[in-house]
């Protein structure tokens, strides 16, 4: 079986504080039909300041999926590290932690929007030894032993669940990200499909003394809808997704890259270059991907629509997969 996500960034533009509301709630009621119907995961992300309503405080949402599910993970990708307190981060993430068994999975990055780090008054020129800070620090305070912290004796509590301590992966398209995660023995999150930059983890992990490994997209990893008549969601809801590809390539410089990066200009433009593919259920089953990423909601999709791309998914794909 392939692994299955169900994305949400919850981004809608122009929303009222009840449309958002609306969309959270379909959100949670999502996640949990799809935790109900044998979906792997769900990955949610972290932005702020943007027009669109992009989703702010991924651990609250985690927190609110964990209530509603029993069995489904959650992938925080990315956290970005560098603007939270490194004490109050260890915290949360241990409560989740214990609250949902261990089903939480955090990637940090270090995120590549300076309009976010000026927001909250966080250098950004700072950022990489900030986030050297915040993974030691985390990994410290998991423990439940004191440590020292900024010229002081300080103690994390709770201890997480997970032993030795919940996952933790650390994200990035560079090298300095990949020496990070080789320092510290923790696994690594390449941003896109970046074998040589795999290749050089595994240097880094020899030279460090550490273990580690990869959990990187594979060449492929299209966002997906899913629809009976592919043609009509274009029509129709094809603007959706070109906001968000639009909003992406505009905060992308070319030292970026990720998995999902485009460069299209129009909805047509977009439907052929294939990162945002709208299918039917038999094409979904025949792409014959390890990894199936569902996106609902993007860009401010319609919930009635998102709902029907998420049943046939379920319905449809997902017992044929297991066949």
């Amino acid at each position: 079986m392939p692994v299955t996500v169900v994305r949400f960034n919850l981004v809608e533009p122009g929303a009222t504080p009840a449309s958002l509301g609306a969309r959270y709630r379909a959100a949670l009621d999502m996640a949990a039909y799809a935790d109900e119907h044998g979906i792997t995961t769900v990955q949610t992300e972290e932005h702020h300041g943007v027009d669109n309503n992009w989703l702010p405080s991924p651990f609250a949402f985690a927190g609110a999926v964990f209530g509603a599910t029993k069995r489904i993970a959650v992938t925080v990708s990315a956290v970005i590290g560098p603007l939270h307190d490194p004490l109050r981060l260890a915290e949360e993430i241990a409560v989740l932690d214990l609250l949902s068994g261990g089903r939480l999975v955090t990637v940090a990055g270090i995120g590549y929007r300076p309009e976010e780090y000026a927001l909250f008054d966080v250098e950004w020129r700072r950022r990489g030894r900030i986030q050297d800070e915040l993974l030691e620090t985390l990994l410290k305070a998991w423990t439940g032993e004191e440590f020292e912290y900024r010229g002081r004796t300080v103690r994390v509590t709770p201890r997480p669940l997970t032993d030795p301590h919940p996952l933790l992966l650390v994200g990035g398209s560079s090298k300095a990200a990949a020496r990070r995660a080789a320092r510290l023995g923790l696994p690594f999150f390449p941003s896109a499909h970046l074998p040589e930059l795999e290749a050089y983890y595994k240097e880094r992990l020899v030279e460090y003394g550490t273990d580690g490994w990869t959990m990187m997209p594979t060449a492929e990893t299209p966002l997906l809808h899913i629809a009976e008549n592919p043609d009509e969601v274009w029509d129709r809801h094809g603007e959706h997704f070109l906001h968000e590809a639009r909003t992406y390539a505009s905060w992308q410089s070319g030292d970026i890259r990720s998995a999902v990066r485009s460069a299209a200009t129009s909805v047509d433009e977009l439907r052929a270059e294939g990162v945002y593919r709208v299918l039917t259920p038999d094409q979904c089953v025949d792409l014959g991907l390890d990894n199936l990423v569902l996106h609902p909601l993007v860009g401010g999709m319609p919930v009635t629509e998102g709902w029907r791309s998420l049943r046939l998914f379920a319905e449809r794909v997902l017992p044929a997969l297991d066949g």
